[in-house]
């Protein structure tokens, strides 16, 4: 059903005003073969954002000027779905606690383990290649909705509804074996088999209406 696409490149990125620290988890996400790219700043950060950005975001809790949950909130209200993993001092436990409670990923005390850094981080990113594909298939069942003729969507409609095909033909005002016509080329231009599929279909492609 998804058409096929290129593999997407995801990147961590780390953003954390502690020089060292950057410079620690670029290196240890380099011998792990996990591209990574550091930001000084949740400023610097929210300057290269881009909805496109694939991967997850390793951010520090505190941080001068625009701290780590600043960010997450302004993230979520431009629809980011990055998901975020908190670097915590041993103070901001519950701050780190409110921040899972507004979708983060998990959050790390410091000083922590490279292994545990390195599988939340692949964690996050079997989420976010979710929420990519996702993407994909709501954007897929959109273009072959979209592929539909006027009355295919207006039977497709009717069918998701719930009515049964001699309903359909009284509202339309059509015979039974036109419905049973239209029906069949819905479901095949959809690419499904089954009443369950299509409305599933369909709702994926209404999420963003």
């Amino acid at each position: 059903m998804t058409p096929n696409v290129p593999v997407v490149e995801q990147l961590v990125y780390i953003v954390d005003d502690d020089e060292a620290l950057r410079d620690s988890l670029l290196w240890l996400l380099d011998s792990t073969g996990l591209k990574a790219q550091a930001f000084d700043s949740a400023e610097a950060f929210l300057a290269a954002w881009s909805p496109r950005l694939n991967g997850c975001l390793v951010l520090d809790i505190r941080m001068p000027g625009m701290n780590g949950l600043e960010l997450q909130e302004k993230l979520a209200a431009m629809h980011s779905t990055l998901p975020i993993i908190f670097i915590t001092g041993h103070g901001d436990v519950p701050m780190a606690v409110s921040a899972l409670k507004k979708g983060a990923v998990d959050f790390i005390e410091k000083p922590f383990n490279d292994q545990d850094m390195v599988k939340l981080i692949h964690t996050a990113l079997a989420e976010d290649r979710k929420h990519h594909d996702s993407r994909l298939q709501e954007a897929d069942a959109q273009r072959r909705i979209e592929g539909l003729t006027p009355r295919e969507r207006e039977v497709l409609e009717l069918i998701v509804a719930g009515r049964l095909n001699k309903q359909i033909a009284d509202d339309l005002g059509i015979s039974i074996k036109t419905v049973e016509v239209h029906r069949a080329r819905v479901m095949e231009k959809m690419g499904v088999n089954s009443l369950a599929e299509l409305v599933q279909h369909v709702m994926s492609a209404h999420k963003n209406d």
